[in-house]
């Protein structure tokens, strides 16, 4: 697959499959039904999966580990977030964090 007009179809396809795949969610909704013990995981599984998302993407960087200056910023964003602040104070308050650290040369 080298030439565009192949390269197009694919990547209209991938957008018609993850468009359908994010539709189906609210379509779908309203009419299964799952036990509540089921519905309750699957709230967990979300933060479970968010929170190692957060925590790879916080700590490590390629196959090493990054300095202190990334992982407080994303703990003073996660403690905002925590305290319920605007989304706005969020990202500015956790990415000014990691900018003033590294500044006083902590990377």
């Amino acid at each position: 697959m080298t030439g565009r007009p192949e390269l197009i179809a694919a990547a209209l396809t991938l957008a018609a499959g993850t468009y359908g795949f994010r539709l189906a969610g609210p379509l779908l909704r309203s009419r299964l039904r799952f036990p509540p013990r089921v519905e309750r995981l699957l709230e967990t599984a979300a933060v479970v999966l968010l929170a190692g998302l957060v925590a790879t993407t916080a700590l490590f960087e390629g196959h090493g580990v990054v300095g202190p200056a990334r992982p407080l910023g994303v703990l003073v964003g996660g403690v905002l977030a925590w305290r319920k602040a605007p989304f706005l104070a969020v990202v500015l308050a956790a990415a000014g964090t990691a900018a003033v650290l590294r500044f006083c040369g902590v990377s």
